[in-house]
């Protein structure tokens, strides 16, 4: 069966009881997205070390007496980052970055919750076939994961000699929430249904521009990371030329540190990453809007482009600025909203083929 160009989709009875699945996983996905902002002001703040326990349930609570802040504030001074970085610190200090900390521990438990919520709804009720609600299980279990590894994270930290999380770790941290987050978003896309059905083109790049977006997210969190945002705050130039002289990219031993501690390196990726991908996305918008004008997909490929070149342009702000919380949390959440545009450009192109195969 093949289907014309532009031929509407007819609602199904399905398509109608899935509203309600529809909106418990874009309550998710907003949930995450603002999780991502609001770990981003932790580590701006400098306030992810503040817990130096995991404690899943009883942490829930915070102190709630003088004793007990003043307890927490003692395991908080045993710390490196204390002793290191901090001494001298007032409880009042570290009451601000406790609180941060605090409440990105327990907006993630909240989506812990509401995921659990919607998902045991969705299989008691026995509102998708089973492998679509296994492919909600193995989501849950990828949250579960998530936590797990921020906590890693953080333990990283707590070592002796650390002040800060490792470079790795947080990018782990960081990519792990953006997969969560972009399944998230696909699966909801998935169940809305098509208002039109046009030919599966550009399906390839559709699957290379969501790699860059997720290798780029990845070197934005080395960048963050290694703190490589708060030097070399010039551009197009790096120390005065396009492309830094090896002796500063590769200065350290062994040769793979470079590419997660080297902030010289580190940066001048993220800079190629971010060249690259808008490269490969403005390419895919003209090709589009060429063979396909007017269509979604050309559409869609043209937000990506838009949305792209306004965060390169943030990007270069951020840099120069030399990361004010609000440059550097404005910049995070775009990424984001980008990553999410994405994922649903390709889940629309995906949709497509197979209703091409029909």
């Amino acid at each position: 069966m093949t289907i014309a160009l532009d031929q509407p989709v007819s609602q199904t009875r399905s398509d109608t009881s899935h509203a309600g699945i529809r909106r418990w996983l874009w309550i998710v996905a907003a949930l995450v997205f603002v999780m991502v902002i609001v770990g981003g002001a932790t580590r701006l703040t400098g306030s992810g070390l503040s817990i130096t326990e995991w404690k899943p349930i009883t942490g829930a609570l915070p102190p709630l007496s003088e004793a007990a802040w003043a307890a927490e504030f003692e395991k908080y001074r045993a710390s490196p980052q204390y002793q290191l970085l901090n001494a001298g610190m007032a409880i009042g200090e570290f009451k601000f970055i406790y609180w941060w900390e605090w409440g990105h521990r327990q907006l993630g438990r909240f989506i812990g919750l509401v995921y659990l919520a919607g998902f045991l709804v969705v299989a008691l009720r026995r509102l998708l076939p089973w492998r679509r609600t296994l492919t909600l299980f193995g989501m849950g279990l990828l949250l579960g994961l998530q936590g797990a590894i921020g906590w890693i994270m953080v333990a990283s930290g707590l070592e002796p000699g650390m002040v800060a999380v490792a470079p790795v770790k947080l990018t782990l941290h960081l990519t792990f929430a953006g997969l969560f987050f972009a399944s998230v978003v696909a699966f909801a896309t998935s169940l809305t249904p098509l208002r039109r059905v046009e030919p599966a083109r550009g399906r390839a790049v559709a699957w290379l521009l969501l790699a860059l977006l997720f290798l780029q997210i990845a070197l934005g969190g080395l960048v963050a990371g290694a703190r490589a945002g708060f030097t070399l705050n010039t551009w197009p130039l790096m120390d005065g030329a396009l492309v830094p002289p090896a002796s500063m990219l590769f200065a350290q031993n062994p040769f793979w540190e470079n590419f997660v501690d080297n902030v010289a390196l580190v940066q001048f990726n993220h800079r190629l990453g971010a060249y690259l991908l808008l490269a490969v996305a403005l390419w895919h918008m003209f090709w589009l809007r060429r063979i396909m004008p007017g269509s979604g997909a050309a559409k869609r490929a043209t937000a990506i482009s838009g949305l792209v070149l306004a965060q390169s342009a943030l990007g270069i702000v951020t840099l120069l600025l030399v990361v004010p919380l609000w440059a550097g949390l404005a910049h995070q959440a775009l990424g984001f909203t980008v990553l999410a545009m994405g994922v649903v450009h390709l889940t629309r192109t995906e949709g497509a083929a197979r209703h091409a195969r029909a």
